[in-house]
């Protein structure tokens, strides 16, 4: 099953950017062996001023029609990483071709624009930056894997 992590803003030489490429270089092969790979990300940015709708409605746009869907959304569901590795894997044991997790811009998803969501989390009830999100899907997508994988990155 194909995994994209799609978000608005670009990171060019910034230290998330740096961790976040770590991340997805580390579950390039662990995936593929977990049935859960490629592992991508796509950026968009769009120029001028823009408004959540436009935001929403152009990673909607990036996500393909058969994806299972997971908004991250500050009012989403707070989930362990047990819980979010069983969540991929019973999506890739259900057939589905690929998963689009969608990180929105700083004023989040437009209701009117949104896709309809197979999962909405939330990374706790802190408030966190876009960019230390994208880093946490990552490792969170992951972790997940190592997970499946019986390797001892997860300790419980």
């Amino acid at each position: 099953m194909r995994l994209d992590l799609i978000a608005i803003g670009r990171l060019r030489g910034s230290p998330e950017r740096a961790l976040i490429d770590d991340y997805l270089k580390r579950a390039e092969g662990l995936g593929r062996g977990q049935g859960l790979a490629p592992l991508d990300e796509r950026e968009i940015e769009l120029k001028g001023r823009v408004s959540a709708a436009n935001e929403t409605a152009a990673l909607a746009r990036a996500a393909e029609a058969s994806d299972r869907i997971c908004l991250l959304d500050e009012r989403g569901e707070q989930m362990g990483s047990r819980d979010f590795a069983k969540m991929l894997a019973d999506w890739r044991d259900q057939g589905a071709s690929g998963a689009a997790f969608l990180i929105g811009g700083a004023d989040g998803f437009d209701a009117g624009a949104a896709p309809k969501a197979h999962k909405r989390i939330a990374f706790g009830k802190l408030t966190w930056p876009h960019r230390l999100a994208r880093v946490m899907l990552a490792e969170q997508i992951y972790r997940a894997m190592t997970i499946l994988a019986g390797s001892p990155y997860h300790r419980d």
